[in-house]
Formats: structure tokens, sequence, C-alpha cells
């Protein structure tokens, strides 16, 4: 068969010599250990990486999801919000320590609630990956996949997932429980001079519910780059069987 050349950048390789096309793909099919026959093709190597993305997200979305999800896992926990940290101690010292639990545990269901909705957005996010990302990203760091997602993708996830997320506060009426705890720490702080708070509840769950699931994704891109028996189809095995030795 015939040995497979890559061509990263067309725009550059049109300015090159012919021989110099030549060695600059023989050095990138080197690298990714192509023998005669064995050399990675570009679409391959897309395939591959969307394959993986796509099984991260999969396993992200259904393990943050489920009941407890986020409440349960240190690695994506969300705490009480840090700016309003005064408030958290003040209703201690006051004897609302039930409240603040009740508090926490809505905040992480709702963060549950809202990545029910978040595997389309994600998938949607790595259709138009490029050659030379897709390259990039194979021989990059053990979540250079995520972090791709992450770099080009955040902000839009964000103002798409924010809905969701608004969504989610309503349906397990995480406002209702924020305001009494709010307004008796406001209350407090009438008598002590203390200054009101009012977090925004949206955006620290959003940021806080994204943050999890690019943590769970890759954690899952590294187990299909480091264990052979993550890789579950025979272009996984041959996108990512490139990096062993």
């Amino acid at each position: 068969m015939k040995k497979v050349l890559v061509i990263l950048l067309v725009a550059t390789t049109m300015s090159c010599t012919n021989q110099e096309i030549m060695r600059t793909m023989d050095t990138v099919n080197s690298a990714l250990g192509g023998e005669e026959g064995s050399a990675l093709t570009n679409s391959e190597v897309i395939a591959g990486l969307k394959k993986a993305l796509d099984l991260s997200i999969g396993k992200a979305t259904t393990a943050t999801s489920k009941l407890n999800g986020f409440y349960n896992n240190p690695e994506i926990f969300i705490p009480f919000p840090d700016e309003a940290i005064a408030v958290k101690e003040k209703l201690e010292e006051i004897g609302l320590g039930n409240k603040i639990d009740q508090f926490v545990t809505t905040l992480n269901r709702s963060a549950e609630e809202a990545t029910k909705e978040a595997a389309p957005i994600f998938l949607n996010s790595i259709k138009n990956m490029s050659i030379s990302d897709g390259f990039n990203i194979l021989k990059g760091n053990d979540n250079a996949a995520t972090e791709f997602l992450r770099s080009n993708t955040y902000d839009n996830l964000r103002a798409a997932f924010t809905p969701k997320v608004r969504s989610a506060i309503e349906k397990v009426k995480l406002t209702s429980k924020w305001e009494p705890i709010a307004k008796a720490y406001n209350t407090a702080t009438m008598l002590t001079g203390g200054s009101q708070v009012n977090p925004n509840l949206e955006e620290y769950v959003t940021e806080r519910a994204i943050e999890g699931l690019f943590v769970m994704m890759a954690k899952e891109e590294k187990q299909i780059r480091k264990d052979p028996a993550a890789r579950v189809t025979d272009l996984l095995k041959k996108v990512f069987g490139s990096l062993d030795g």
C-alpha cells in the first residue's frame, strides 16, 4: 500500500518545493509510527479523536447527571459559594447549619439536572475539527482534546448552558432555598453593619457544572490514551496505538 502523506496546511505546502513537501510528510508519518501501510490518514486521526471525545462526553455526562453525580464526587462537588462564605459562617453561628446543608445539596442537584442536557451542546462543538488541530491534539498532553474543546467552546457552551441551569434551578427550587438563607444573613448584618449579599446562583452553578464536565472528560480522555483496553473500536486502537511504545 502506498505510504500515506499528511498535508496539514495547504497554503504553506503550496509555497514549498516538491522535495520540501516530501520531507515534511516523511517526518509526520515517521512521528506517527508510519511504516508502509500503517501510517494514519487525515480522516482516521480526525474520526478517531471525534470518537474519543464522543465517548468521553457520553461517559462524563452520564456520570454527572445521575443522582449524586456531583454531590458524591469530591472532584466536582459544588460547595457553598466562596463569595458568600460570610453568609455560611454567620448562619452556623446562629444555629442554621441545617439550612446550609440543604442549600449545598440543592446546588449540586441543580448541576446534576442541568448536565442531562449538556451532551448535544458538547458534541455539536467537535464537528469542525481541522486536520492540523487533530494532529496537534493527538501528539499533545493527556488532556489535549479536552483542553482544545475548552479553549474553543467554553464561552459558547456557557451561553448555551445557562438557560439549562436556569431551568434546573427553577425545577429544584434553588432560589427558594437561597432566599431565606440570604434574608436571614442580611437581617443579622443589619445589627452588625456587615455587607448585604446576593450572589448570582445561575452563573455560579453554570460555571461549576461545565467545569465538572471538563474534569470528567479529561479523565476519560486520559484513560483512552493510556489504557489499550479503553480503546473499544479498531479505529481508536489504531489512532491511539500510534502513541504507545
